[in-house]
């Protein structure tokens, strides 16, 4: 009995019983004591993909199949792929994306900061699928990355990066969302420009004087790519702010369709305060209780010594003493003391000013 293998698509005899026939050094044929053989094929590739057949040289030939189904990861073919485009404004765009692989790998576009991609006026996706991507009438808003992805399900996806930009013709300009700006001495204070161009334009700050502004402990720049990327967000951070560092500011941007500046004047404010609460009040300090032991000699010594008491009580008050404490916030009083303490100065006070009345009319 002779077993054989064969690779049925391409009609080759691979291994005759314990023989290999092909050169392909890759393929070996094994058995378990004659009864069951194996064949062994390493390092698969693409091209190993199809029916196998292995026959029994009896009487009457016996063959079996066996297919062998290769899955190749995604690759994008850069030679039939679109690379970075230049186009004109209102001019249409087609993008291409070829990719192999097996199973066939499938193709979607999207745009790299996830904004929608514009198909045609009114006709927006947030992706599209398929070889080719076709915009109509292209505008600034559409510029920027788009994303061809190709997967079939074997790992690792890959993807391509295709920039498109629009030939403008947009000279700088400036919007300055505070032209006047107010800061206390030693605050920080952080100054704003928008800018719009393209090309990008040269973006940088001066003082009044024309000098231009570093980086420094005193100064720090940022430049922020909006969205779309013409768009730039300029801020001028200025530290512990001195009395030189008053006056004007100019962030100028510069591109070879112009230049355009805007000017900023930082002057000096007061610093920030706390509003007065009008629900805090201002209590006196209460005034001890005169003795009750000290001994009068007459109803008019009496009542004029504790006339005087109620004087030196109010003496005390202006001069601080007692035991309630006052906090002042924002020009208004607001009361710590203990309240038992503002109830019995309360109550003396009434009662030092109903007992003379009384011994006056005795």
């Amino acid at each position: 009995m002779i077993v054989a293998w064969m690779h049925f698509e391409q009609s080759a005899i691979l291994t005759v019983h314990n023989h290999v026939i092909t050169r392909n050094p890759r393929v070996s044929v094994t058995h378990d004591k004659h009864r069951t053989w194996f064949l062994h094929i390493s390092d698969v590739r693409e091209e190993d993909r199809g029916r196998y057949m292995c026959q029994i040289n009896t009487v009457t030939a016996k063959t079996q199949f066996g297919y062998l189904h290769v899955v190749v990861p995604p690759t994008i073919d850069d030679s039939l792929s679109s690379s970075d485009v230049i186009v004109r404004e209102g001019a249409n765009v087609t993008l291409t994306c070829r990719a192999n692989g097996s199973p066939k790998p499938t193709i979607k576009w999207k745009r790299d900061d996830n904004s929608k991609i514009s198909i045609s006026k009114g006709h927006s996706v947030s992706e599209w699928e398929g070889e080719v991507l076709e915009m109509a009438r292209i505008s600034r808003l559409d510029m920027g990355a788009y994303l061809c992805i190709a997967s079939n399900g074997v790992p690792p996806t890959v993807s391509k990066r295709v920039k498109v930009s629009v030939d403008l013709t947009i000279p700088p300009m400036l919007w300055i969302p505070h032209q006047l700006v107010g800061a206390p001495l030693y605050y920080n204070v952080t100054l704003e420009c928008f800018t719009e161009a393209h090309p990008t334009s040269l973006n940088y700050w001066t003082r009044d004087d024309g000098h231009m502004i570093h980086e420094s402990p005193k100064y720090h720049m940022e430049n922020t790519i909006g969205v779309p990327a013409y768009k730039t967000h300029m801020r001028l951070l200025i530290r512990n702010i001195n009395t030189e560092d008053y006056g004007t500011y100019k962030c100028i941007a510069k591109n070879p369709r112009g230049e355009s500046d805007g000017t900023i004047r930082l002057y000096t404010s007061s610093p920030p305060t706390t509003t007065p609460d009008p629900r805090a009040l201002t209590v006196p300090p209460p005034s001890r209780p005169p003795r009750r032991d000290t001994p009068l000699t007459d109803k008019g010594t009496k009542y004029q010594s504790n006339l005087n008491e109620i004087d030196k009580g109010k003496q005390k008050t202006d001069e601080g003493g007692g035991k309630t404490h006052l906090n002042w916030v924002g020009g208004a009083s607001q009361v710590t003391g203990d309240a038992d303490w503002r109830r019995s100065s309360t109550w003396v006070i009434v009662s030092l000013i109903t007992v003379p009345y009384y011994i006056l009319m005795m």
